[in-house]
């Protein structure tokens, strides 16, 4: 039967216990990790989220009555034992941080006891993900899931201190707001008191922050809550946390300052790293060109390579044709030592390139022993095909992939297919920490789905002052001051300066087809403000669940999480989403229309 702990105090957590209290009497209390009966001795290793403690129960020194609690413990049992700290009699367990001693119990009671868990519960388990969401509460008892949710508090902790000290204020902005469009779908929440009304969930604070801007608080920062209804992959979810920013005053060189000593500061603290600063800095177009991605991870190479002017002319219909594209191209990429792949892996590499929007996946294979084998050769001339390799820098035991498309699909394509390689032949350093800035992305992107151009990030974004005189005539190659922050291929965050006079504002709507009444229907409360003094602002914001997924090391932002969506975006563990009563619809004036 569970016990009271009436009269009981904890003095301290498992793994605060040290050399240094040999000869106290502590009390501890926590969930039974392991139990070891060896007939006379029974071992406890008791754990809580400092670590792991052993308990030793032997019947002369606590008495019958708690040694047969101790033989009738099992794994997850809650437990509170009083006693002794001594020095370990046996060999020091040198993977415990408390390895060395031990309690000798004198006192123990039951306080909750446990049915057999659905999974063991300890450290780095090959349990199915489903069923560690559905039992969440379990598997967050796990010591490597209790590290990253420690850091990710002490993450935040540490990131608040920092802005405080550089002036920054922590303004909380509201949840429940309108509707805008912000690239993803709202989640929307029904008005019960104005009924067949709408708030949406935000996506970001990025309007009320702007806000704030022109209410002159000059510094804000937020632990901000986002959401959005968007599919989901490892690193998504369908809420999400944000370190958001915004100043006053400022151009791109004073918020990445500021970003940069954050990181800093962030890193050193949580994992006692230095991040050398200045942080290198990559335009877009050159993280694109050499990586085929605008989160470029610069831990290995093999940087794509352009070869379109060299196949410009060739027999090979597949190069020729993409090289006469408006906008396309044919670049490669040299996978060093590879020649000998067998056809079955490049088979496999081919099939993931289709699955990017590639059409096929043209190779050179240079073999160790001097021959070659090229899919396309019958296209070909035997100079051009010595040409490419010599571009390619080919080399005996070489493997040379070639993409012919668009830019942006080629782009995709290899730029995939680079880190599909470098993670399966082992080039990527783990232990690596490699920040990079993106800058000088382009203002627009074309959609061809809508036929128009539309904000790369967000209709609020500065465009490069000498750029701006050719929003008419090429507004394609209009820059944009944005800047995103990546690290290791994982785009940690970014953020623009923003515009504030009102002839760009009304003309990068104007480019982006939103009508003056569309624009104040949407924007109409930001706008308005904007009517009466806005000053230069600029604003960043990060990732929070990524940033923690990274510097923990862990897989996906699900680990780093609490209580995270599934694929599907659904809690396994409550069961949300879930139906609601008829009640509850009525009094929101919704009804359920089954689609056909």
């Amino acid at each position: 039967m569970a016990e009271s702990m009436k009269g009981l105090r904890r003095t301290c957590r498992c793994a605060e216990l040290s050399e240094e209290y040999i000869g106290k009497t502590v009390t501890v209390m926590g969930w039974v990790a392991k139990q070891r009966n060896k007939g006379g001795v029974v071992f406890v290793d008791l754990r809580d989220r400092s670590g792991i403690i052993q308990l030793i129960y032997e019947e002369s020194t606590c008495g019958q009555e708690n040694f047969e609690k101790a033989e009738r413990m099992r794994a997850e049992f809650v437990v509170a034992a009083t006693g002794n700290v001594v020095r370990r009699e046996g060999a020091v367990n040198e993977s415990l941080q408390t390895g060395t001693i031990e309690i000798k119990v004198t006192d123990t009671r039951i306080l909750s006891e446990s049915e057999t868990p659905p999974f063991h519960i300890a450290e780095g388990i090959t349990t199915r993900e489903d069923l560690r969401l559905k039992y969440r509460s379990l598997d967050l008892r796990r010591p490597d899931m209790q590290r990253r949710l420690i850091l990710r508090s002490r993450i935040v902790q540490y990131m608040r201190e920092f802005m405080a000290a550089e002036g920054f204020l922590e303004i909380e902005t509201p949840i429940l707001c309108k509707s805008t469009p912000e690239g993803a779908r709202d989640y929307l929440v029904p008005s019960r008191i104005r009924r067949g009304t709408f708030y949406a969930l935000p996506q970001s604070p990025q309007l009320f922050k702007q806000l704030l801007m022109c209410s002159g608080f000059d510094r804000y920062f937020q632990i901000a809550k986002c959401f959005r209804d968007e599919d989901l992959r490892a690193d998504r979810q369908p809420e999400f946390t944000q370190a958001d920013m915004e100043l006053s005053f400022v151009d791109v060189d004073d918020v990445i300052d500021v970003n940069e000593r954050l990181i800093q500061y962030v890193v050193k603290k949580a994992i006692g790293l230095d991040v050398q600063l200045p942080l290198p800095r990559m335009k877009w177009i050159d993280a694109m060109n050499d990586y085929g991605s605008d989160k470029p991870d610069t831990r290995f190479g093999m940087k794509l390579k352009d070869v379109t002017e060299l196949v410009r002319n060739c027999g090979f219909g597949v190069f020729a044709d993409a090289a006469a594209l408006a906008g396309g191209s044919v670049r490669g990429i040299n996978v060093k030592g590879q020649g000998g792949m067998a056809r079955k892996k490049i088979d496999a590499l081919v099939t993931m390139a289709k699955g990017n929007g590639a059409k096929g996946l043209p190779y050179i294979a240079l073999k160790e022993d001097g021959s070659v084998k090229c899919s396309f050769s019958k296209f070909m001339t035997q100079e051009e095909v010595d040409a490419l390799i010599a571009a390619m820098d080919g080399e005996k035991g070489d493997l040379l992939f070639f993409a012919a498309d668009k830019n942006t699909i080629v782009w995709n394509v290899l730029g995939a297919l680079r880190l599909h390689l470098g993670e399966e032949l082992g080039l990527i350093d783990h232990d690596r920490f490699d920040f990079l800035w993106v800058v000088d992305f382009p203002l627009l992107e074309w959609s061809e789905e809508e036929n128009r151009f539309m904000a790369m990030h967000h209709p609020f974004t500065m465009p490069v002052e000498e750029d701006w005189h050719m929003i008419d005539t090429d507004p394609g190659k209009v820059r944009a001051k944005a800047y995103d922050i990546v690290l290791n291929g994982v785009e940690l965050g970014g953020g623009s300066v923003r515009i504030h006079q009102n002839d760009i504002q009304e003309k990068m709507f104007e480019v982006i087809g939103l009508k003056p009444e569309e624009a104040q229907e949407k924007f109409g409360f930001l706008l308005t403000a904007f009517k009466y003094g806005v000053p230069p602002h600029a604003g960043l914001a990060y990732g929070l669940d990524r940033f923690v997924m990274l510097l923990t090391g862990a897989e996906s932002i699900r680990d780093v999480m609490a209580f995270p969506k599934n694929k599907d975006a659904a809690d396994l563990m409550s069961g949300a989403p879930d139906v609601v009563d008829d009640a509850q619809l009525r009094d929101l004036s919704i009804g359920i229309v089954a689609q056909e």
